[in-house]
């Protein structure tokens, strides 16, 4: 259904159609099409999951670029962290979007400030979308107009904003009149904002509105009595709010008398978001949000200098469109930058207060609705359906269900990672020369030390995630960062790197990770200090924003670090295999390699054996399998029935046999228990990669039935133990050692972190291939891989995309 020049096609709607899907997140645009819905906005109301819309005009001329994008990919957290959906609006490359992913949010906000770079307001829509099909693909940041036309066609009917415009000062001649208020008349979503600026004629503004039958209430925000509508950097105007507004269960409530408030509920129970569905009301509603108290500018100081602006640009002969820009600017230097914090503050405010109305109206929208049937009067041969906000919604010609012009489909995420995100220092001894210098390659310990200190974007998490993506597969890194400078340095990185930052949450409160690496002459780590905090206590989060994540990609693998907390850890473990994920775990570090088998407070997650086991894969270094093998005996994990069954099924004793373990492997390595703690642990992780350094990789895997190294004279050296014939879920028990790539000799070694990452990052990277190659193929290419970062100043080698051809 065309209307306005945009073509209305979304799945939210109840009705049958015959469209031809492609991937959610391709920069293709087919001919002919003027708008693109993503996948999470369309299955997010389809299930009736709450969806707040967000502007981008804020972004692309309000901030210039890259806070622009740190700012959004903020206020998306915010959304996410407080149980919504975000759904940025926006044009990119002449076609309007709603939900934009990180990379194309990014490159909407780097266009912030070029010539060719639009404000789109309800009126540009047709126009730079039209240039679109015609080959002139133009970017535009939607106003709130704009945000409101393409929210509502999405079916979206929350939508949460900074300011709205109103009637200019002497409007009642110039008739100088924001869209904003004609499209609240017209069009039936909820804004959320700090109402408008006071250099405008609130009195007229509100008397505009009211003309336009939409309905505006202020929330109280903790105040009692009468309450002014607030004017955007103050929260007091000295115009009493139409309504006042106690919560967002008010705000969102349907027709009933069940509110608390004391405010007049026949009032409120007509224009309340739910009810104004149900009635059939075409018009919009206006949530004013007051300005935080601590931000809010005290009323008097800014008439003044509201009054000093106003003149200026009198004087300066600014008028119409270049008004509003002189004033803004006027006032930001008046007050000297407050109005810039409280321009943040309140913005932040608004998302937060919409993404709550938009969870209490799909509490309200679980329960039945009696909505008037509006489809009588329909003109013959014209299509009615229902959507989810519970409209009915009629086309505007018929044999519609065969336009086929919007053309989307869901793209899965390959793997989701899930672990730390930080901030690297390696500090390199160097040691001194000349009559100081030493033969000693340690640095003395209680003093200071000469050292090349490199700084770098790090953690285990990240590096897994940077190595997956320079390879080619679709990845999404989910983590937490601070409040602090450094989450704003880790924010950049990411961009420059071109990982998503969907899957990243702040919290102000925190600080953002950082890990130290004290590193001896020959760059061989001597000591560490991690601070991983951030990561304690995700349960939250995890269950508010990341499962979506998983249960709406449904990841192939996800890989899951040891610096989450034990219970969190084990959460990510269990959702990542209700979504059907193949999971891989990487220890970290000795002490927190023991989360995955000691005790929590969260006792529920049974790691289950084979064939029910729930982590498929582990790359622990030698320490760490020690620590882990140690905290499963600890904890008797290896006398449970189901475990001995297991190991009596792979045809050998508990510990092996040590000639033939020394024979596939070597004397040194069986005297450090290293083959035997892998064997015990194979019933619980069929795959465990040992990484030993320079002396390379142990692989001791559980092999299936069928498996075609069973039967093959190459890998007969290799086949610790057969399992019994016919056992339905064994095979065998396949051991073997892998000599390093490579001898790097000391003077190449750059730095040894990334190293242990960048081979699970390879690997996992080989194995979600649609038809991935070997194991044994797929360690060499990892080794290799972690050989490069071993020579490379960064966690990750930038040279690793080569190896893509390899997988």
């Amino acid at each position: 259904m065309r209307v306005g020049g945009l073509v209305r096609s979304v799945t939210p709607y109840k009705f049958a159609i015959d469209y031809t899907l492609r991937p959610r997140f391709s920069t293709r645009t087919p001919k002919g099409t003027f708008l693109q819905i993503a996948d999470e906005i369309q299955e997010a109301l389809h299930s009736k999951k709450p969806v707040v819309a967000l502007e981008t005009t804020i972004y692309t001329h309000g901030f210039p670029y890259p806070q622009n994008t740190a700012l959004a990919s903020h206020l998306e957290s915010v959304v996410r962290v407080n149980g919504g959906i975000p759904a940025t609006i926006g044009v990119l490359n002449g076609v309007a979007r709603v939900g934009l992913n990180a990379q194309e949010l990014i490159e909407l906000t780097a266009s912030a400030g070029k010539p060719d770079t639009r404000k789109v307001s309800r009126r540009d829509l047709g126009y730079i979308c039209g240039l679109g099909i015609s080959g002139r693909k133009l970017n535009g940041g939607t106003t709130v107009a704009g945000t409101m036309v393409l929210a509502h066609l999405a079916g979206i009917r929350i939508f949460a904003t900074g300011g709205l415009g109103g009637v200019h000062r002497g409007g009642e001649d110039s008739m100088d009149i924001s869209a904003d208020l004609t499209e609240l008349g017209r069009t039936p979503v909820t804004v959320i904002s700090s109402g408008c600026k006071s250099f405008l004629d609130i009195p007229r503004t509100l008397e505009y509105l009211e003309t336009q039958g939409v309905g505006v209430g202020t929330f109280a925000d903790g105040r009692e009595g009468k309450v002014d509508f607030p004017a955007f950097w103050t929260r007091e105007s000295g115009i009493p709010s139409p309504t006042v507004i106690r919560s967002e269960q008010e705000a969102a409530a349907m027709t009933r008398k069940s509110t608390s408030s004391g405010i007049d509920q026949d009032l409120i129970r007509l224009w309340c978001v739910d009810a104004q569905a149900a009635l059939g009301l075409s018009s919009g509603l206006h949530f004013a949000n007051p300005v935080p108290a601590r931000y809010s500018i005290p009323r008097s100081k800014m008439d003044a200098i509201m009054a000093q602006a106003v003149s200026d640009a009198q004087k300066s002969g600014s008028t119409g469109s270049d008004n509003t820009p002189f004033v803004l600017a006027r006032i930001r230097e008046l007050t000297e930058g407050q109005s810039i914090a409280a321009n943040r503050a309140l913005i932040e405010a608004n998302v937060m207060r919409g993404t709550k109305v938009a969870c209490e109206l799909a509490k309200l929208q679980a329960s039945p609705v009696d909505v008037p049937d509006r489809s009588q009067g329909l003109q013959p041969g014209r299509t009615s359906f229902q959507n989810e906000n519970g409209a009915h919604v009629q086309s505007a010609s018929p044999g519609w269900e065969n336009a086929g012009n919007l053309t989307i489909q869901e793209q899965r995420v390959e793997v989701i990672v899930a672990g730390s995100l930080a901030i690297d220092l390696s500090c390199n001894f160097t040691p001194p020369k000349g009559p100081q210098s030493s033969s000693s390659s340690l640095p003395k310990p209680r003093t200071s030390n000469p050292a090349q200190i490199l700084h770098s974007l790090g953690g285990v998490g990240q590096n897994v995630a940077t190595t997956l993506h320079q390879l080619g597969t679709d990845v999404q890194l989910c983590s937490r960062i601070g409040g602090d400078e450094a989450a704003a340095s880790v924010k950049k990185m990411l961009i420059a790197k071109g990982l998503s930052l969907s899957g990243i949450i702040e919290n102000s409160a925190a600080r953002t990770a950082q890990y130290v690496a004290v590193n001896d002459a020959h760059r061989d780590l001597v000591l560490a200090m991690a601070d991983m905090d951030i990561l304690q206590g995700c349960q939250s989060e995890l269950d508010a924003v990341w499962k979506s994540c998983l249960d709406r990609h449904r990841p192939k693998w996800l890989v899951v670090d040891a610096n989450w907390d034990a219970d969190t850890l084990r959460k990510w473990i269990r959702y990542g295999k209700a979504a059907n994920a193949r999971i891989a775990f990487e220890p970290v570090s000795v002490a927190k390699s023991r989360s995955l088998f000691a005790p929590g407070l969260d006792d529920g997650l049974d790691l289950g054996v084979l064939p029910n086991h729930m982590v498929s894969l582990a790359t622990p270094n030698s320490l760490e399998l020690a620590s882990m093998h140690a905290t499963a005996h600890e904890t008797g994990w290896f006398e449970r029935d189901d475990w001995w069954k297991v190991i009596d099924a792979l045809g050998l004793s508990s510990s092996g046999s040590r000639d033939k373990l020394v024979s596939m492997t070597n004397a040194s390595l069986v005297d450090e228990g290293i083959p035997q703690q892998s064997i015990q642990l194979l019933p619980f992780i069929p795959t465990v990669l040992t990484k030993l350094g320079e002396k390379g990789v142990l692989m001791t895997q559980v092999l299936r039935p069928g498996d075609d190294r069973l039967t093959s004279p190459t890998h007969a050296r290799h086949i610790l133990a057969r399992a019994e014939i016919n056992h339905y879920t064994i095979g065998g028990v396949y051991m073997r050692m892998f000599p390093p790539a490579e001898q790097v000799p000391a003077r190449d070694v750059a730095s040894v972190n990334g190293v242990g990452d960048t081979f699970l990052g390879v690997m996992v990277a080989g194995l979600a291939k649609e038809s991935p190659k070997s194991l044994i193929d797929l360690i060499h290419v990892a080794q290799k891989g972690s050989v490069m970062t071993l020579k490379s100043n960064e966690a990750v080698s930038p040279e690793i995309s080569k190896l893509q051809k390899l997988l």
